[in-house]
């Protein structure tokens, strides 16, 4: 047989394979419109503990139950609404990934704080969708904790009388923003004055993709990001608009229903346009 078709005949079923290979669409229904989601091979408890949830219809009838806008909104207590007992609620292992990262519409899994639940486990069932916000080069480089810490003493000073009033008059409009870029345009100032180093070290992709796309990057390698909404940002933003009380709950319950379609990744690119890596 001709060597041609003989390598053609060998590469034919690897082609096909790779076009015909299936993946979990998740669609998550609400009174505001629909969120289509792919979840990540790279973290397959999380990955195949969804699914099973949605599956067997666990997540059916529960809610949004806490949203914070420009931030997340959060959902999913199958637990609180089946009334299991706290012994009965169990927890996912960490899967932290460098490469999975809070963008805008990634999703991830909630978690009990560092206090009580030092290994970081998540949530057996709650989630959050990302809506965060587009930061400056400056803002996202800056260990922004510090920046307070040190600005806080910088301005007890007798000679920084001026910078306090100018801080205390923004805190009393309430601009936050303000507050921030007060104190970030004296990073260079405060640094050079008391000898400290202010800078946070981030990966290209996160600084290409806060500045650009947007997200909540304080979160990163803290909350286990097993997903991402391919098409329906648009609905996350309605819901994160929602009318809340002081508790961050919605007046008015925004319920899901969460379906499981498994459809060809050929089918979902050309669809959605999520492009698989080869490690997916």
């Amino acid at each position: 047989m001709n060597k041609k078709l003989l390598w053609f005949a060998y590469l034919l079923p690897l082609v096909f394979s790779c076009a015909s290979e299936k993946d979990a669409l998740i669609k998550i229904h609400t009174r505001h419109g629909d969120i289509y989601a792919i979840l990540y091979d790279e973290t397959p408890k999380h990955k195949a503990n969804f699914i099973d949830l949605a599956e067997s219809g666990r997540f059916d009838s529960t809610e949004f139950h806490r949203i914070i806008e420009d931030f997340m909104i959060q959902g999913g207590d199958v637990f609180t609404k089946e009334g299991l007992p706290e012994s009965e609620q169990y927890t996912i292992p960490a899967e932290f990934n460098k490469n999975l990262i809070h963008e805008k519409g990634a999703i991830a899994a909630a978690r009990q704080g560092d206090n009580i639940n030092p290994e970081q486990r998540s949530n057996g069932s709650q989630f959050y969708i990302v809506e965060g916000k587009v930061y400056s080069e400056l803002e996202l480089t800056t260990d922004m904790k510090r920046l307070q810490k040190y600005f806080m003493k910088y301005i007890t000073l007798e000679s920084r009388k001026d910078l306090a009033k100018r801080y205390i008059d923004l805190y009393n409009f309430g601009d936050f923003n303000g507050m921030t870029q007060l104190m970030l345009s004296k990073k260079d100032e405060m640094e050079e004055f008391l000898n400290i180093n202010l800078d946070k070290k981030l990966t290209t992709q996160q600084i290409n993709t806060y500045t650009t796309v947007g997200g909540t990057p304080h979160l990163d390698e803290e909350y286990t990001v097993f997903g991402k909404v391919i098409k329906g940002m648009d609905v996350v933003e309605k819901i994160a608009a929602e009318k809340t009380d002081d508790m961050d709950v919605p007046v008015d319950p925004v319920y899901i229903t969460v379906e499981v379609e498994n459809i060809s990744k050929k089918k979902i690119t050309k669809e959605y346009g999520f492009e698989y890596t080869e490690e997916q």
